[in-house]
């Protein structure tokens, strides 16, 4: 995963662990931003559609475009690729 998100260009990945029922409230990045879920879930609320993203798969969340999330009651471990240094 880590391989393909630096193939891809994003220049600032990391993993990062999010409690259960972590609140992320709506907003929108600069650049690029994409990830897996490593492990848990995450429902993600993007172009009025409400996304869930379990372990294994991915997310690329487009740029300038406004989206929210809630962590899954189990938390989430993701592994995030951004474009710009602290972007997400």
């Amino acid at each position: 995963m880590r391989e393909k998100l630096e193939s891809e260009g994003f220049t600032n990945i990391y993993e990062w662990t999010d409690e259960p029922n972590t609140i992320y409230p709506e907003h929108a990045h600069k650049g690029r931003v994409a990830f897996y879920v490593i492990k848990g879930s995450i429902l993600i609320n993007l172009d009025s559609k409400e996304i869930v993203i379990r372990e294994g798969e991915r997310i690329n969340i487009p740029v300038g475009v406004s989206h929210s999330g809630k962590v899954g009651p189990e938390g989430c471990t993701f592994l995030v690729g951004e474009e710009i240094k602290g972007d997400s």
